[in-house]
């Protein structure tokens, strides 16, 4: 019905193991009327423990379980909502605690705003949370909070600067969700045709950002509903992280895919912005970054910052002939037997 449209909740996950046993316990407690859970699995192999269990929920007809021999997040999520039925496709990560009524609060902002295409859920976010917690200890004792996002927050060049997901107490319009805690009309996929751009490598850090601005297009809004909140433990390891993120392949891929979403989505003078704002906060450490301020070390990011500018643009120059959904080509050519 209108009030409580079908939702798949996609779990993509990889190289988790208790935390993905406990984030799919949570969901499996939501009272939720008309539900389905996908697992995208791209973990090689799992613990005994964490094997069984899976296996049983599947066999108990509790999930839909699909083990792929790739790791990509949006071409794992491309491949869920390919394979779900729901009228709202949710995303959640694979190490999340989930209050009750959780599907619930997104699905009412749906039922209740047919304008809005996307639900931004609240993100309680331990590391975030424990940062903020420093700042604030050495000034007060309340707890810092935001009614209202200020304005920077709707400017697609500096806008990641500014949209905070964990702080904020008041529903209101956003340029963009967090990938952890994020919940679609499923026509944005079918009828719009727009979908996670598969060339967001690593971590996949803007693949949600640059889908909500290819959204633009289709005249829906993204609605940021604190009520859908979950708490995000933010592991050090798995997930999505398939790459540390001290690695050299991490920084390269971190610049790699914010210069990807600007020069496909953003103007001139927009991309200005965006790269000051990037240099001044990961390669000088200024705030909110806060980075070790040694020549050495502004030396060593301002290599990757160029190197990663470099491979967006090849990314971007290619497009024309690769639009890099390697998956889900893939997905295509084989259908399910992957």
């Amino acid at each position: 019905s209108i009030m409580s449209p079908s939702i798949s909740v996609i779990i993509p996950t990889y190289r988790r193991e208790e935390p993905l046993q406990e984030s799919l316990e949570d969901v499996l407690k939501q009272d939720y009327p008309d539900l389905e859970i996908l697992v995208i699995d791209q973990t090689p192999t799992h613990t005994p423990m964490v094997q069984s269990y899976l296996e049983n929920l599947e066999k108990e007809g509790k999930i839909q379980w699909f083990r792929l021999p790739w790791a990509s997040l949006p071409g794992a999520r491309n491949y869920g909502i390919r394979r779900s039925r729901g009228d709202i496709v949710l995303f959640i990560d694979d190490d999340v605690k989930l209050p009750d009524g959780y599907l619930w609060s997104h699905a009412r902002t749906f039922a209740e705003r047919p304008d809005v295409g996307v639900v931004a859920g609240r993100v309680f976010d331990r590391m975030k949370l424990a940062d903020s917690q420093k700042l604030q200890s050495q000034t007060d004792d309340s707890v810092y909070e935001i009614d209202i996002l200020p304005p920077e927050a709707m400017d697609p060049g500096i806008a990641w600067y500014h949209v905070d997901l964990v702080h904020t107490t008041q529903p209101q319009e956003v340029i963009s969700p967090r990938g952890c805690n994020m919940s679609f009309r499923r026509d944005i996929f079918t009828k719009h045709g727009v979908w996670f751009d598969e060339r967001f490598r690593g971590s996949a850090v803007r693949e949600e950002s640059d889908l909500s601005l290819r959204l633009r297009s289709t005249g829906y809004h993204i609605w940021y509903n604190p009520e859908a909140y979950l708490v995000h433990l933010g592991e050090e390891t798995g997930g999505c992280h398939d790459i540390n993120t001290r690695s050299l392949q991490y920084q390269m891929t971190f610049y790699h895919n914010h210069f990807l979403m600007a020069l496909k989505n953003l103007t001139l003078s927009q991309q200005l912005r965006l790269y000051s704002k990037l240099f001044d906060c990961h390669i000088l450490g200024n705030p909110p970054c806060n980075k070790s301020g040694s020549p050495i070390k502004i030396l060593s990011r301002g290599i990757f910052y160029t190197l990663g500018f470099l491979d967006a643009l090849k990314t971007q120059i290619q497009s024309p002939w690769n639009d890099g959904q390697i998956y889900s080509r893939l997905d295509e050519k084989t259908g399910t037997q992957l």
